[in-house]
């Protein structure tokens, strides 16, 4: 508080100058009590391992990663292990030709015939082992499409959070001067309070000319109750953004960097790798439909044992007998209802409005781009004339309380030249963040806005 008030009495000098008040706004200033300071980068890095979206995203990339290798583990071959075990309580019958238990039995005459014994025992491995699938290998590319895709949203949702964490932390920053500049009018105001006081004590002004001051030093206190709780509402918020608890002591810097003004290399933005990634998808998965017309070609083999056997005495027995195969299979679909025709004509319209879409974003971002700069450069110039205005100000409001200790102007001068001096200083902070904001807007458009930068 004591760091505070110098601060204040800095500001409130008559001699202050352009240089003086930048170096005392910009100094850092505990709001707080001991609240450890952050910088902007400490909160990223803590953000990268806390903030639960990122974590959410982290687990996405990994879970398409398992999607992939999901697909590619249909390459290896499939070993299946079966077995049953039947007791016919009634054994199936078999018509026969008469002929084959009399032979002078006329044609067309038939014998059922009971074959086969009560226990059947069947115990098979069979293997399969796909050679050519069209679909399977359209299936392996696809996921490994959407993989990529899968970080690229990941990355999406970085930026937004590193969007949000600079927001933030420029508005608790602009919040913390505009405190400075509240403090430093109250100290000024409760200084002419005392001069207005003294002055009706001798009967020199009237009462409502202590009245103004007294009013205008509760609006200051009023204000500066609500940017303090708005101070801790905008630390709380970071706080969450971040992934820590809200009770973390936190503060933070408040030199700001605007003074500087460079371009930045056009890179694309997610949202353009986005819909190319998405275009390569579609046309993956019309791929996929026009090879799923072309034949499957699978290898595939079954070893066993079969084994048949007789609970009556004295003839009862449990034979096995070996019983295996390899062979290939050809599947071809000769028709389906034009099923995949139709589906082949929807893929070619969603391509041709994610080209539209991708046309529709580079047009729109190139607009957006110009117009950030355009207002950068125009927010950056604001910067510097407020800081003029706020000398001019400044010297207006010292010399009209210099001319009232005259009597050369009365007190409705002085509110006047101190209610110029507060605007000029509001003006100020809001160039900062027209000027912040469209930075960061222009960071975001040109695609360098990262949490790892």
């Amino acid at each position: 508080m004591k760091a505070r008030k110098k601060l204040c009495k800095i500001i409130g000098n008559v001699n202050t100058n352009r240089k003086l008040l930048i170096w005392a706004v910009t100094l850092a200033i505990p709001i707080w009590g001991q609240a450890q300071t952050w910088s902007l980068q400490q909160c990223i890095d803590t953000a990268l391992m806390y903030n639960k979206n990122l974590q959410i995203g982290k687990n996405n990339v990994s879970i398409g990663e398992q999607k992939q290798k999901e697909a590619l583990s249909n390459l290896i071959p499939k070993v299946n292990v079966a077995a049953d075990y039947k007791y016919f309580t009634d054994l199936p019958y078999q018509l026969m030709p008469l002929s084959t238990f009399n032979p002078d039995a006329p044609e067309g005459q038939f014998k059922e015939a009971q074959f086969g014994v009560p226990h059947n025992i069947n115990a098979s491995i069979q293997v399969s082992l796909s050679l050519y699938n069209p679909q399977l290998f359209g299936g392996i590319r696809t996921t490994k499409i959407a993989t990529a895709i899968t970080e690229l949203q990941y990355k999406k949702t970085e930026e937004q959070v590193f969007f949000e964490i600079l927001n933030l932390y420029y508005n608790a920053q602009i919040l913390q001067h505009q405190l400075a500049f509240i403090d430093s009018n109250i100290i000024n105001t409760t200084r002419l309070l005392d001069n207005m006081q003294m002055l009706y004590q001798q009967l020199m002004i009237k009462a409502t000319d202590v009245s103004k001051i007294e009013l205008q030093k509760v609006q200051l206190t009023t204000q500066r109750e609500i940017v303090s709780n708005n101070i801790e509402q905008t630390l709380n918020l970071l706080k969450f953004s971040m992934g820590i608890a809200i009770n973390q002591d936190l503060q933070t810097e408040t030199d700001i960097q605007y003074k500087s003004i460079y371009g930045y290399s056009n890179v694309p933005t997610v949202d353009l790798q986005l819909t190319a990634m998405q275009n390569r998808l579609l046309v993956s998965e019309l791929n996929t439909l026009k090879n799923s017309r072309l034949p499957s070609v699978s290898l595939y083999g079954s070893y066993g044992q079969t084994g048949f056997g007789y609970d009556k005495k004295p003839d009862d027995f449990l034979n096995f007998f070996p019983a295996s195969f390899v062979g290939v299979q050809l599947s071809y679909p000769l028709f389906n209802g034009t099923v995949t025709h139709r589906k082949i004509n929807q893929k070619k319209i969603e391509i041709q409005n994610n080209e539209f879409q991708t046309d529709l974003v580079t047009e729109q971002n190139k607009l957006l781009i110009e117009n950030a700069q355009n207002r950068r450069t125009v927010t950056h110039h604001s910067i510097a004339n407020t800081l003029l205005q706020i000398d001019l100000a400044r010297t207006v409001y010292e010399q009209t309380l210099l001319q009232q200790k005259e009597g050369t102007a009365n007190i409705t001068d002085v509110l006047l030249a101190d209610n110029s001096l507060r605007e000029s200083q509001q003006s100020y902070l809001t160039a900062i963040v027209e000027y912040l904001k469209a930075d960061l807007e222009l960071k975001k458009l040109t695609g360098n806005i990262s949490l790892k930068n």
